[in-house]
């Protein structure tokens, strides 16, 4: 019985552990809530033809680089 609420107790404070820390970016450095930043926008893919020269990904024979 004992170890069941010892793992009860564990589970509870690692859950709060790590559901703090998802609020943890938005936070400045005095501890204010501020809005999250944006994700960083996803990079373009960039593809060569067989011949090394950049081409549209949509060409017959590119490859992603």
């Amino acid at each position: 019985m004992r170890r069941a609420i010892a793992t009860a107790a564990v589970l509870a404070f690692s859950l709060g552990v790590f559901g703090a820390a998802d609020a943890a970016p938005c936070k400045d450095a005095k501890g204010k809530f501020v809005k999250c930043p944006a994700a960083a926008p996803a990079k373009a893919v960039k593809c060569k033809d067989a011949k090394g020269k950049f081409a549209k990904c949509t060409a017959p024979g590119a490859k992603p680089v």
